[in-house]
């Protein structure tokens, strides 16, 4: 695929996407230069890497900060450059934090063309930096992500975020008529990016990471990505408005989830207390535990394109469900937790656990909780139930 590291063609002053799209290679070099003096960001930096100078010296520590900041990004004036960047501290965290990275399927994808990659979600911020680093490794281009505006509570954490690729989904939108704009404008965006810029997108099946373990598409995304081309032309059939956005299912799965706790945590709230208070920074620690934590083996499977023969958004969502639990790989680990369940024994794969598997899994399952136990284990049985056809809600 070519690469096309500007957001669009279109001049600034005429750009329907400004203010959700990724940032262009022109736009590179001041937001940068606005990060290295971003006192939140600096803040955030030194708390995590110079903690005792943070507390007793914060001017000293955050210039050093801003200091460290400018000379990363020396010399960086495009996007590629940016990610490139990003790319070594990639290699890096799989190497020390996973056991294998396999990837399946993506040879089976026409290089010089672009796709709208629709996953399920375990990680914020992994699931597609696996993508873009499977794409990396075949000397493809990386895509464009979907992040929710959500997560986007910092403005530091938008400029980084736009700065590798990410446009913005409208989650915090009040009112029909204002949703419903946003989300034209969204879905006129990511047509754009496939049939004009040729360039590849990734988002989530779902808002929301799966923390019960369970992927299931939400058909609504599905309608959403079809209100473009059915405003350009109202006879345009459902198949061909889904055809060709060249959607592609894609399995993520993780032998060891680094925010399984985490979500355990949350799901036991919702069962005791009928909600969950998110702390303040909870998402910002959520994606330094996924990529500093332990995944064992890591497994990426890229489908193939869903066809013009689709009628209805339920009927596409299932077609994505099929493959996403069709390529998604279970490990000992999903085998074990059933087993500690006791549900379901026929469906426990004992050859493929070996002593080491057990003796890995006890030793994690014993820092997890007596009362959040079963919702940690659900997160890892759930998916040998999904792709056996015994879940039932």
């Amino acid at each position: 695929m070519t690469h096309h590291n500007n957001a669009s063609t279109t001049s600034t002053t005429s750009d329907p996407w400004a203010d959700i799209r990724p940032y262009m290679d022109h736009e590179v070099a001041n937001v940068l230069a606005k990060l290295s003096r971003d006192n939140e960001l600096l803040d955030a930096l030194t708390r995590f890497r110079l903690p005792r100078l943070a507390r007793w010296a914060p001017p000293l520590a955050r210039a050093i900060a801003s200091h460290a900041v400018r000379r990363e990004v020396k010399d960086v004036t495009s996007v590629r450059e940016f990610q490139m960047r990003i790319a070594s501290y990639m290699v890096r965290m799989i190497r020390t934090t996973t056991d294998a990275f396999e990837v399946e399927g993506l040879d089976k994808l026409d290089a010089d063309s672009a796709y709208l990659f629709i996953g399920n979600h375990r990680d914020i911020s992994l699931d597609p930096a696996f993508v873009n680093y499977a794409l990396y490794q075949a000397n493809r281009d990386t895509v464009r992500i979907a992040i929710g505006d959500n997560l986007l509570k910092k403005p530091y954490v938008t400029d980084l975020m736009r700065l590798n690729k990410s446009f913005i989904v409208p989650r915090s939108v009040r009112g029909k008529r204002a949703m419903l704009a946003a989300y034209q404008q969204l879905s006129a965006y990511i047509r754009h990016s496939i049939t004009e810029d040729q360039h590849s997108i990734w988002m989530a099946q779902r808002e929301g990471r799966a923390k019960n373990g369970i992927d299931r598409t939400d058909p609504a995304i599905i309608k959403m990505l079809t209100i473009a081309s059915r405003t350009s032309n109202r006879d345009v059939l459902f198949g061909e408005a889904i055809a060709e956005l060249k959607l592609v299912p894609v399995s993520i799965s993780y032998e060891y989830d680094p925010c399984d706790l985490q979500k355990a945590q949350e799901l036991y709230d919702i069962d005791t207390k009928g909600s969950y208070a998110k702390s303040e920074f909870e998402d910002i620690r959520s994606i330094v535990a996924g990529i500093t934590g332990t995944k064992g083996r890591v497994q990426l499977r890229f489908g193939s394109p869903v066809g013009a023969d689709m009628a209805t958004p339920d009927e596409v969502a299932a077609d994505i469900d099929r493959q996403v639990i069709g390529g998604y790989r279970l490990f000992p680990s999903h085998y074990l937790a059933l087993e500690a369940l006791g549900d379901e024994p026929e469906l426990v794969a004992r050859r493929a656990i070996t002593r080491d598997d057990r003796e890995r899994f006890n030793a994690r399952l014993a820092n997890v909780p007596e009362q959040l136990r079963p919702y940690w284990l659900a997160q890892y049985a759930n998916p040998v139930k999904h792709k056996a056809g015994r879940l039932t809600s």
